[in-house]
């Protein structure tokens, strides 16, 4: 328990609003829960502003299972990501409130969802990165943040993106979303005055190499304000486009 968090719990026992026994508990947290597979992250909300999330590759349906129930004592809302459908379908029969959506692969509780603020462009250049776009998209919304749509507008056919500059300039932070050879993100870069967060895809082939090719190419961009996640990797960006956009929120009026 870091010292604030110490004084806090020693003012609430002088107040009487908390019994010597309940300060007791708080003070031995260990701030994780010990599943012997798993050990959940309880104070990752108070340390970091964001629940923690399950990530489904590699774990069963029945470690997932074991996992939400932990974490929906201690935190709402509830994301498990990479859950294919066989696996979705084994969880929901357990915990049917969780919402399977198949484009992202996503397992969600949105009950006690965040209040949506600000604004994060989502882009992509086709719609086969439609999953990692998907993936972005319901992460950013569950966290709390206002998202707009932009797929299929890559470069083959750049006039789509020209179309949708508008509203795509409106968001305080903009995900661009590449296989083949990257070069979207380039593009936006160079026509927006927002961050961009650029997110290789593993679509493509030949020496694509699995999205190795858009990745470098994206590392490599002349256009300034981009940064890069690694491959196919959604959740990372919507995380740090939300950290973003929520700063934002709190400096404007």
């Amino acid at each position: 328990m870091a010292s604030t968090d110490l004084l806090t719990c020693l003012q609430q026992v002088a107040n009487h609003q908390l019994t010597p026994e309940q300060a007791a508990k708080q003070v031995s947290d260990t701030g994780f829960d010990d599943l012997t597979y798993a050990k959940i992250d309880t104070a990752r909300m108070q340390r970091t502003g964001y629940p923690e999330v399950i990530y489904g590759a590699g774990k069963t349906a029945q470690q997932i299972v074991g996992i939400v129930q932990a974490m929906e004592k201690r935190q709402q809302p509830i994301l498990v990501t990479r859950v294919d459908l066989e696996k979705s379908a084994a969880v929901q029969e357990i915990l049917p409130e969780l919402a399977y959506d198949q484009t992202s692969q996503t397992l969600v509780r949105t009950a006690h969802a965040l209040p949506a603020v600000g604004n994060i462009a989502i882009v992509t250049a086709g719609t086969s990165d439609m999953r990692v776009a998907e993936e972005a998209a319901v992460t950013a919304e569950l966290f709390g943040n206002q998202v707009t749509r932009v797929y299929d507008v890559g470069v083959a056919g750049i006039h789509r993106l020209f179309a949708k500059l508008p509203l795509i300039r409106q968001a305080n932070v903009v995900i661009v979303i590449a296989g083949m050879e990257g070069a979207l993100t380039s593009v936006v870069g160079g026509l927006v005055d927002r961050p961009v967060i650029a997110v290789p895809t593993s679509v493509g082939y030949g020496t694509h190499l699995n999205g190795l090719t858009p990745l470098l190419s994206m590392l490599n961009s002349c256009s300034a304000g981009i940064s890069v996640v690694n491959i196919d990797n959604g959740f990372g960006a919507a995380y740090n486009a939300s950290m973003i956009n929520h700063l934002v929120k709190e400096e404007r009026p």
